[in-house]
């Protein structure tokens, strides 16, 4: 079903205030105990809002941390093929992942939106010997 405000200009109730936005970013730290406020996967990966204490800085470290570890674990040495979208946390999200990744020396390909069809087709070729090439991985704050 389409949204009767399709193709309409956004309502001044929908904009978010991006200064604000990425200072909680930074500023906002999740509580581990609130389970609402731990990392949340949906269907286009981890989502939240930084406003909400649910993306936030704490989130993308951890996640990326995690990533370095797994890594490491399966002996994966390929480069790391990051991606990201337009969204008004993605480059400061993107900027934590490549703090943790150099400091885990792992190499890293930063990859462009424009580029995603062909990076969705170089996982379809590689898809069994991902572990050979490297692995992607994406940042979208996809409820900012």
């Amino acid at each position: 079903m389409t949204d009767p405000r399709a193709g309409q200009p956004a309502a001044a109730e929908d904009l978010v205030d991006v200064a604000k936005l990425v200072t909680a970013y930074y500023t906002v730290h999740p509580d581990p105990g609130d389970p609402v406020q731990r990392v949340s996967f949906g269907t286009s990966g981890h989502r939240g809002s930084a406003f909400t204490a649910t993306f936030n800085e704490d989130h993308i470290l951890a996640t990326t941390q995690a990533i370095c570890e797994y890594r490491a674990s399966q002996g994966i040495d390929g480069p790391l093929y990051l991606g990201a979208d337009t969204h008004a946390l993605s480059e400061p999200a993107q900027v934590s992942a490549l703090e943790v990744l150099a400091a885990n020396e792992v190499r890293v390909m930063v990859d462009d939106p424009a580029l995603q069809e062909a990076r969705l087709a170089l996982l379809a070729e590689v898809r069994d010997r991902i572990s050979e090439f490297g692995n992607i991985a994406g940042l979208a704050p996809v409820h900012a």
